[in-house]
């Protein structure tokens, strides 16, 4: 009998334990997080412009990195793998928001030095496509100080790490990047290169233009990148390495100063924010472009737009309005000039509700009209040339960072510091047809527009672009896409700027009906990154077109 009273005994505990362990595992099940479909991730995300460095991005991350110093990681791989876009002689413009919401703007685009050309602004062209070249366009580069004062607020870990990755790439060499190889090899872009001291790295030994696949190295911008990183940003603004570089700037005849780079200052403000509906949209101010983009939203929000508006004729219908909207934001660039220099040019009625609403109804539904309906002038505007570099990025705290970086045109000037490894800019350019003179500390007007958008919902989107003036298009018509007609953030990237190639000719001849010219460039980019949080998984996004991938865990 006891024999057997014992065995019920066993049972019961056996039984007991099988329970709870059941029981556990539910609670286990009911606990992990779970996982995101699709690819997506979980904790952080980057988006860049090439796999490689939205991979250095993510490794900053889960080495316990910052939003922050991811996005200083990306940028810095970025001037190694795309040089032709952004690099430490450039400047940027990044928008952050904290984890408990508050979001700011850092501005270190470049400015106007002390001395310059008095008729620089005669020299400039109107011939679309032509490239401004010479020491004479270069502004004050602000890239390292804006990083500087990013890392003090922002940074987690020491600054030196930020660097190592993209030391050992310029060190070592990288194969040149399918996009870069095809940039290389358009005839007025080899030309360019191989003329001029951009042929020191970017040339082969019989000083022709490298070709996809070559490898390019960067040793003197590695010792550079290795002196601000063991000394600090003042190596550069108070240091041997500025110093070496105004002198090869002073050999290329330009008029930049030691005391332009000591001067130099990262203006701090608050950002723009325009509600979207049940978003509301976060934007950099004028010097930057933000306006502009905000002014297309608005226009097309008031056309009610949904995914059948992509439907028959209201296609035809809705991409003559998006063009006509563009037509009108393209008009009304001489409005966005920096306001610390210019208190009677101002960007607010871009904003204005009646002023949009006005607008609006010039935008005849069933023609399209000459340059002069659109602008205050017969002269539009100059058009801006590609280049730029966008990263989205997002940590597992919620710091949140987009930041567009540039030296304007494709390898900016094509003024090379041989003694330091730095591209310089040619950022003054960017007054041609938008300003009579210039100011000393001025900054250029832009159309860079790193926003970030917020829903009611707790989703969060973090967004911008590339592309000269193509970033307002391009990021406008990423954001319709994705806010109104339906579209993922995938698709609403990949889409092209405009659906007018052979697979819709419907809408082709539909715009064409409507006057709307139909044309090629040489090169278009519509180059959007964005990262994007909704219901506790992140999206990453990288724009093919500039052969980039995003990153993350």
């Amino acid at each position: 009998m006891a024999t057997f009273q014992a065995w019920v005994v066993r049972c019961c505990i056996v039984s007991a334990l099988v329970c709870t362990a059941a029981l556990l595992c539910v609670c286990v099940t009911f606990l992990l997080p779970t996982p995101c479909a699709g690819g997506a991730f979980k904790q952080a995300a980057v988006a860049a412009d090439s796999l490689l460095c939205s991979q250095v991005g993510r490794d900053v991350l889960q080495q316990g990195g910052s939003a922050v110093d991811g996005a200083i990681a990306v940028l810095l791989c970025t001037s190694v793998v795309y040089p032709q876009s952004m690099g430490l002689g450039g400047g940027s413009v990044v928008t952050v928001r904290n984890k408990t919401g508050q979001v700011t703007v850092f501005n270190f685009r470049e400015t106007v030095p002390r001395m310059f050309r008095h008729n620089l602004l005669d020299e400039c062209t109107t011939t679309a496509g032509k490239h401004m070249a010479g020491s004479q366009w270069i502004g004050v580069p602000g890239e390292l100080r804006g990083y500087e004062v990013l890392h003090q607020k922002y940074g987690r870990l020491p600054w030196s790490k930020l660097f190592e990755q993209s030391i050992q790439l310029a060190k070592e060499g990288i194969p040149v990047p399918p996009f870069l190889g095809k940039l290389l090899h358009f005839p007025a872009i080899k030309s360019r290169v191989e003329s001029s001291a951009l042929c020191e790295v970017f040339c082969n030994n019989n000083k022709s233009a490298l070709t996809t696949g070559d490898i390019m190295k960067f040793p003197r911008l590695a010792e550079s990148m290795e002196v601000i990183a063991g000394q600090g940003v003042d190596a550069f603004y108070n240091g041997r390495i500025g110093r070496h570089l105004i002198q090869d700037v002073k050999d290329a005849g330009g008029t930049l100063e030691m005391e332009d780079l000591r001067s130099y200052q990262v203006r701090v403000v608050d950002p723009w924010t325009v509600p979207l509906g049940d978003t509301f949209m976060h934007i950099p101010p004028p010097p930057a472009g933000g306006a502009l983009l905000a002014f297309i939203l608005k226009i097309m929000q008031g056309f009610s737009l949904t995914p059948r508006s992509l439907v028959g004729e209201q296609k035809v219908q809705f991409y003559h309005r998006y063009i006509e909207a563009a037509k009108f934001a393209n008009a009304q660039r001489g409005a966005i000039r920096d306001p610390f220099f210019n208190s009677k040019t101002s960007a607010d009625h871009l904003l204005d509700p009646a002023f949009i609403q006005h607008i609006r109804a010039r935008i005849s539904p069933n023609t399209t009209h000459p340059d002069a309906y659109y602008a205050h002038t017969h002269m539009p505007p100059l058009p801006d040339r590609p280049g730029t570099s966008h990263v989205s990025v997002l940590d597992q705290e919620g710091l949140a960072v987009s930041a567009t970086s540039t030296i304007n045109h494709l390898f900016g000037g094509t003024v090379y510091s041989a003694r330091t490894g730095i591209i310089l800019n040619n950022e003054l350019s960017d007054f041609c047809g938008r300003a009579d003179f210039l100011k000393p500390g001025e900054q250029p007007p832009s159309s860079m527009t790193p926003a970030i958008l917020e829903s009611k919902s707790g989703g969060l989107l973090v967004l911008g672009g590339a592309g000269g003036s193509m970033i307002t298009t391009a990021v406008a018509l990423s954001l319709i896409n994705h806010l109104w007609l339906g579209m993922s953030l995938k698709e609403a990237i990949a889409a092209p700027i405009l659906y007018v190639d052979s697979k819709n000719q419907a809408v082709v001849e539909g715009l064409r009906a409507l006057g709307h010219q139909v044309g090629e460039m040489e090169y278009f980019f519509n180059v959007v990154n964005g990262v994007e949080k909704e219901k506790g998984c992140i999206v990453g996004e990288s724009d093919g077109r500039k052969m980039g991938m995003s990153a993350g865990y």
